[in-house]
């Protein structure tokens, strides 16, 4: 019998927290693979493919594959949801927020496919998929605290001492997000060829996507000027990050939005949500450590 693992910093622990992470993005970039290849009503009822068959059928072709694919990869992340409650387990009542985290990536995930089958039954509505999209986002975002709070053992920051600049990045980010969802829901990739759009202008809405993404690299060079050289660090990775996914709108923006292009800016949209908490978490440990040696000192 394996004995499983009663620290924080345990091997396992920290292998499977960042597993989970990895798995939470990952789940996001096979979701726009669906909807880019137009497979988003592959299968076109849930919890079902079909209303006669569970899985998908020869006549469902490759759409039908790629849609009832994305559904088994759900097992997958819901396995390592599972395995990451496993291995906090013996630590469950020192770690009860760590705890607690892993219980609402459990519970994430039968929300997100209820969320998923809705769009079905509203034939890729954009604004239920959009939600779909921030939910994802929200579940990264706590993944990611969950992760830092392991490789910290236990150790976290207070909420009270992120930095109000801090939550100005955290507001603009969102924002940067929220728009990027109304710009996809107004564009050509529906996930279908039926499928409805939101009736925005696309074009205007790629350049009201740019102007908070713009301002959120100027309130982070300014987080970078301020920063320690401890914490500059994760926000320099920040900095990179927007600054790819800038570059990957305007490229995408100018070359009429090929797949490929849109796959990976969904998919680093992820990966920046994450490096956005990770900075906010270091610089607010950062922040509270300091705090507590003055307080000692004192």
């Amino acid at each position: 019998m394996v004995a499983l693992p009663t620290s924080l910093r345990s091997r396992s622990v920290v292998l499977v927290t960042w597993l989970n992470l990895i798995a939470q993005i990952g789940i996001v970039g096979t979701g726009g693979l669906v909807r880019l290849t137009a497979s988003g009503l592959g299968c076109p009822t849930w919890p079902t493919c079909t209303e006669d068959s569970l899985i998908t059928t020869p006549e469902m072709g490759i759409h039908g594959i790629i849609e009832f694919g994305n559904r088994l990869l759900t097992f997958v992340l819901l396995a390592v949801c599972v395995a990451q409650l496993v291995v906090l387990w013996k630590s469950r009542r020192a770690h009860r927020t760590e705890w607690r985290l892993a219980l609402v990536l459990v519970a994430g995930i039968p929300i997100q496919a209820v969320i998923g089958g809705i769009s079905v039954w509203t034939q890729l509505n954009p604004y239920v998929v959009g939600l779909h999209f921030v939910a994802s986002a929200v579940m990264v975002v706590l993944a990611t605290i969950l992760l830092m709070r392991v490789r910290a053992g236990g150790i976290a920051p207070r909420l009270r001492d992120v930095r109000p600049s801090s939550w100005a990045i955290v507001a603009m980010t969102s924002v940067v997000l929220l728009v990027g969802v109304l710009t996809t829901g107004s564009g050509p990739h529906a996930g279908d060829a039926d499928a409805p759009r939101n009736g925005l202008d696309s074009e205007l809405l790629q350049h009201i996507h740019s102007w908070p993404a713009y301002a959120t690299v100027a309130l982070i060079v300014f987080a970078i000027v301020a920063a320690s050289a401890a914490v500059r660090r994760s926000w320099i990775a920040v900095l990179a990050g927007f600054g790819l996914q800038i570059g990957l709108g305007i490229w995408q923006a100018r070359t009429g939005l090929p797949i490929e292009l849109v796959a990976i800016h969904i998919v680093v949209s992820m990966v920046v949500t994450a490096l956005v908490t990770r900075a906010i978490y270091v610089s607010t440990m950062s922040g509270s450590s300091a705090t507590a040696t003055k307080s000692t000192v004192k």
